[in-house]
Formats: C-alpha cells, structure tokens, sequence
C-alpha cells in the first residue's frame, strides 16, 4: 500500500521518553505490515508555539504545519503519559485547536504510559471519548504500559510487545479496508 503514511503524536515533553518511543514502536510495527511511511512527533518540537497559542488561525508555522501533517496522515498513532488520571494539558491542546471534523473517519491507535497500573483505564476514560468526539475510527486494541514494560526507554516486556503487534496488525487491517472501500465504484441504492 504505497503512498500511506501513518504520523505518530506523543504528548510527551521529555527525552528520552517511553511514550515517544512507544508511538513510535507500533508506528513503526504498522508500517512494516502497510508500506506506510512514518513521520513522529511530540510535545518538544512545538512546545513554545503550541503553549501560546488559543486561535489556530494564528498558530506559528511550525505548530500549521503539524496540525496540517495530523490532519493529512492517512492514520495516527497517539499516546500521552498519564498524570493523574489523564492525558497531559498540551496534548490536548492541540487537538483543541482541530477542527471538529478534522479527523473523520481517520484510523487512530490510542497508547499511553504510567507510574503504575492505576492509570490503565485512562484509555477508555480519556483518551477515547476524546477521539470519538473527532468520529475518529479508534482501532480496537489500545495500549497501555508502565516502567517495568521499557528497557532503556525503549518497549521490552513480552505482553507490550504482543499488544503492539496486534494494535499495529488492527491499523494495518484498517488501512487496508479503507483503501478497498475507497477504489470500490459506489453503487446506486435502488
């Protein structure tokens, strides 16, 4: 499926950061599978830019131009550390600044991480009311991990890996279909 490209958004602003590296690992584990291209992003690069800005029809270019690349990507992979229950006050900030119907239909992988598994359901209580609100196709399998699943920073233990692999085998299935539908010819409904 050339031509596809999957953008990866952590609500991260620290580095190293597991959850950068965790977007980026299915991002990665969904490309293998579609051809994809792979374009990763997180809080550090727009940071000053995204902090100040409340209208998106003045956002500085580099804070357009990521918004412009969320909303072009054939699929997202999205994650943010979860603090007190929640995703980070940036990360949703910038989806803030989208518009409404922005992410339509778009394929997204939800992922976050956490101190411990207290914040586990922060998918399903945040993350993805937040992307149904956008009519988002929100893949199925999200994925949520804790320190112990990283080495060095990077996803290690067995059942991270295994919950990537079948959220990056859901998006691909997803990119697929989609593509299917879209060169099928629309019939009339008589």
């Amino acid at each position: 499926m050339a031509g596809l490209n999957i953008v990866g958004f952590a609500g991260s602003s620290s580095r190293p950061s597991r959850t950068r590296n965790l977007v980026e690992a299915i991002a990665e584990a969904a490309a293998q599978r579609s051809g994809a291209k792979v374009s990763i992003f997180d809080l550090q690069e727009i940071q000053p830019s995204l902090g100040s800005t409340l209208d998106p029809r003045a956002a500085p270019a580099d804070l357009a131009q990521l918004i412009a690349t969320i909303t072009a990507a054939d699929a997202l992979v999205v994650g943010s550390p979860i603090y007190k229950g929640t995703y980070t006050g940036l990360f949703k900030h910038l989806f803030d600044l989208m518009e409404p119907k922005a992410l339509k239909g778009k394929p997204v992988v939800l992922s976050a991480t956490g101190g411990s598994e207290r914040h586990a359901l922060a998918i399903d209580h945040g993350l993805r009311p937040l992307f149904a609100f956008f009519s988002a196709d929100i893949i199925a399998t999200g994925i949520y991990a804790i320190e112990p699943d990283f080495v060095d920073y990077q996803p290690h233990s067995p059942g991270l890996l295994k919950g990537i692999e079948r959220a990056a085998e859901e998006l691909n299935w997803r990119l697929h279909s989609t593509r299917v539908e879209a060169a099928e010819p629309q019939r009339a409904i008589a």
